[in-house]
């Protein structure tokens, strides 16, 4: 029995993830989720006011989870390519570790549900987008990419590829896993930056 504030939230936004990571998962209702917890429906309801407020306590731990580590790699991390790869590979690997985060950040897991929790999604890849642009005009003051190169055009390029990757990964039912041929990829996607 969860007795710490908090414990029972966690625990109620970590069963929605699990029933997330099944390939042919059934649309989550309180109900299901009721019983997967092995409690009422009312007592989710203590703990959050809808459907909606559990999908947005998971994109809240995405968020935080992402950019505590996008910080870290754009302080630790010099090189505006380096800081870019380090990026990239973060969000392939966190998808590949999260199979049911997956299906939140490619809107799978939305659908049916308050259109502001894909407006959040949409602004959470903004950020990234945005992130991305700045590593490559670092990369660009550096002397890493070519003059001929529009750094926004090759931002929303790099995230395409990893949204892609993640549709890949969430459509195949898990067995497409975004870091596989990763360093190759990045190879072919480093030298378009230096065209």
């Amino acid at each position: 029995m969860a007795t710490k504030p908090g414990e029972r939230k966690l625990q109620i936004l970590q069963t929605v993830a699990e029933m997330l990571e099944q390939p042919k998962s059934e649309k989550i209702t309180t109900a299901a989720l009721a019983g997967k917890l092995d409690i009422s429906e009312a007592a989710l309801y203590r703990h959050f006011a809808s459907k909606a407020q559990m999908f947005e306590g998971l994109i809240e731990f995405i968020e935080q989870t992402i950019f505590g580590l996008v910080n870290k790699i754009t302080v630790d991390e010099s090189s505006g390519m380096k800081q870019v790869e380090a990026v990239l590979a973060l969000l392939l690997g966190f998808a590949q570790k999260n199979r049911g985060m997956t299906r939140v950040l490619i809107g799978d897991a939305l659908v049916n549900e308050d259109e502001r929790l894909q407006q959040r999604i949409n602004q959470f890849l903004d950020r990234i987008e945005t992130t991305l642009k700045q590593s490559l005009r670092i990369a660009f003051s550096q002397g890493e990419l070519s003059e001929s190169v529009d750094v926004s055009v090759y931002a929303n390029l790099l995230l395409c590829h990893v949204v892609g990757r993640w549709h890949q990964f969430g459509k195949s039912g898990f067995t497409r896993e975004p870091m596989a041929q990763w360093p190759q990829q990045w190879d072919i996607l480093a030298r378009m930056g230096k065209i």
